[in-house]
């Protein structure tokens, strides 16, 4: 859940040590660098990435059964990266991503119900069913897509920026896009223009390592994106993107530093994804041991449970009064986007732009 506060610059908070940011699969933090959480950003993070991490289990299996159509991407694994930024954010932050967008609805408070029946294609939903998995929009919540086009949604979230920047209203664009987008033209004129204008524009690179198959090490010259920025004078980070904590640490710094008028900021988030690309990708590009030890070494959501029971302030019953909730939610969402009727065909025609 975003921060609620005035539209306001907010004073710049120190700068962690840099060595608290490995990458995914890496050496462990120091332990003294990273930014603790109280019970109640534990619990609140510990939810959010279990609501996302059921929704995206459940989808999964739906698209199996035939009931979702077209493409679909999992965000399974990388559940603290949006959880970690919607953390830092305040309620009007502008925010936009790529075709894996299920998880960043439902962190900004989207109602599963709604974000299930885009998927299933029924009138419910979001984008009143004529979107699907890749095409979701919420104007209320300030989320503009969901983009099946590989880093179309950076020009876009640039141009958010923008937009607030000439209003003055104080708000900051968030744009999420992959290690594979990194690469597409788009984001350099992007990185230009935001910093040409100091826009503010924090741009969230979720490098989960494998783009749509190809390892990073494989198909880019610099593979430390967090310094694709260097050329414009755009600062970056590179964070363990595995760790909440680690996360909404970066993401306050970056996000005080374009809300202060000081321009853009990168943040690579070094993530993982357990699926493939989409549910139609094998993922024969990597091991199944290597799945199995970011599984057992880095899951976001056991760092948070264990914490959660050595600080004693959940039980396991505790915990597994909270999974319960969750799947509830999820069977909820599950249920209504298989009774909610499908659109009715004169929506063919409706939301159309014609020049």
């Amino acid at each position: 859940m975003a921060r609620k506060a005035t539209l306001k610059p907010t004073a710049s908070r120190s700068k962690s040590s840099r060595s608290a940011a490995k990458p995914a699969g890496g050496t462990a933090a120091v332990a003294s660098n990273v930014p603790q959480f109280t019970e109640d950003e534990e619990f609140e993070a510990y939810r959010g990435m279990l609501l996302i991490r059921r929704f995206e289990e459940k989808a999964g299996q739906m698209y199996g059964m035939g009931l979702i159509g077209g493409f679909c991407h999992l965000y399974i694994g990388q559940e603290a990266v949006v959880t970690g930024v919607q953390m830092a954010a305040i309620e009007g932050d502008a925010q936009i991503t790529g075709y894996r967008d299920h998880g960043h609805m439902l962190a900004m408070g989207l109602d599963p119900k709604a974000v299930m029946a885009e998927l299933t294609g029924r009138e419910g939903g979001l984008s009143k069913g004529k979107g699907g998995s890749m095409h979701m929009f919420s104007t209320e919540h300030r989320f503009y897509g969901g983009h099946g086009i590989v880093g179309a949604q950076v020009s876009i979230g640039t141009g958010l920026a923008f937009a607030s920047k000439y209003r003055g209203d104080g708000q900051v664009a968030i744009v999420y896009f992959g290690d594979g987008a990194a690469n597409q033209g788009q984001v350099y004129e992007s990185f230009n223009m935001a910093k040409l204008w100091d826009l503010p524009v924090v741009y969230v690179i979720e490098n989960n390592r494998y783009a749509m198959g190809t390892s990073v090490s494989r198909a880019t010259a610099q593979p430390n994106l967090s310094e694709r920025g260097a050329s414009f004078a755009i600062k970056g980070e590179q964070v363990d993107g595995m760790d909440v904590r680690l996360v909404r640490d970066a993401a306050r710094r970056a996000i005080d530093h374009a809300r202060a008028g000081d321009g853009p900021y990168i943040i690579e988030m070094m993530t993982y994804r357990y699926r493939g690309h989409s549910m139609s990708d094998p993922a024969k590009y990597r091991s199944k041991d290597e799945v199995q030890t970011m599984r057992a070494e880095h899951d976001p959501i056991e760092q948070v449970k264990a914490r959660l029971l050595a600080n004693k302030w959940a039980s396991e019953d505790d915990l597994k009064a909270i999974e319960k909730q969750v799947r509830a939610r999820v069977t909820e969402a599950s249920d209504f986007a298989t009774a909610d009727p499908e659109p009715d065909p004169s929506e063919l025609w409706t939301d159309i732009v014609m020049a």
